[in-house]
């Protein structure tokens, strides 16, 4: 019997040079693929599930950062996905991170993203690879309908133009290679801000990224910042739902 996760052959997807399309069927895992593959397959193979629900990818990068400072390269992938999101999203409609990993359209969580790096890597060495992945609801499934579920958005309810999921990733695609691109040029800065400017955090809160990723919340009349670890925050995906695989409901 051949194995549901066994990759197809032809293409579906649209993307640019360098990114190399492998697609799974529905009830793969475009990130546990990923970090499979992700030593023998390299830099630019992007993994993608083929639903009509959910938008499934997953990404292998291979910097050239130690790893204590690669870890970046989340945030990269975040502003990358929000801009992809932008240019099908309605004028009116705020797309926002929740630190660390998750995305919102209006309030409403909409998916996120996860970073993975080989279990033996060291902080002072670049990782053999990273792997972001992401997953973005395009239709509510379920209870979700109705509005009885008012913490949860999917693209389709909140007025996304051409909301499927293969449209998305070539977006994402398009915009992480500027994002990546930045970063080659010293000018990741820019991407740090891009983050910043539309994390959500309590009102009066100063946010920073520091150098290893770490996220930095300065309050007027303390002295020291609120530190929030990236490594340890990663570990376990805040926006997951573990027993549907999806984004939280």
């Amino acid at each position: 019997m051949q194995s549901s996760r066994k990759p197809q052959a032809q293409p579906t997807l649209d993307l640019p040079p360098p990114f190399r399309l492998v697609t799974l069927r529905e009830v793969g895992d475009a990130f546990a693929h990923a970090k499979s593959i992700a030593a023998e397959a390299g830099a630019g193979t992007l993994v993608h599930v083929g639903r009509f629900d959910l938008a499934e990818f997953a990404v292998v990068l291979e910097p050239e950062e130690p790893l204590r400072t690669a870890r970046r390269a989340f945030y990269a992938g975040l502003v990358a996905l929000r801009d992809a999101l932008v240019t099908r999203a309605p004028p009116e409609r705020a797309i926002t991170f929740a630190w660390p990993d998750a995305i919102h359209v209006d309030g409403g969580l909409i998916g996120g993203a996860r970073l993975a790096w080989p279990g033996d890597a060291e902080e002072s060495a670049p990782p053999g690879w990273l792997v972001f992945g992401a997953m973005v609801r395009i239709v509510a499934m379920g209870g979700d309908e109705g509005g009885l579920r008012p913490l949860a958005a999917a693209l389709e309810d909140e007025g996304f133009d051409d909301a499927g999921s293969g449209r998305l990733v070539e977006a994402f695609a398009r915009h992480l290679m500027v994002a990546l691109d930045a970063w080659r040029t010293r000018e990741f800065a820019t991407v740090m801000q891009e983050f910043l400017r539309h994390l959500e955090v309590e009102k009066g809160a100063m946010p920073a990224i520091h150098a290893n990723g770490d996220l930095l919340v300065r309050w007027r009349g303390k002295a020291e910042p609120d530190r929030h670890a990236l490594a340890a925050a990663l570990a376990q995906a805040s926006w997951l739902d573990p027993e549907t695989g999806g984004p939280r409901r």
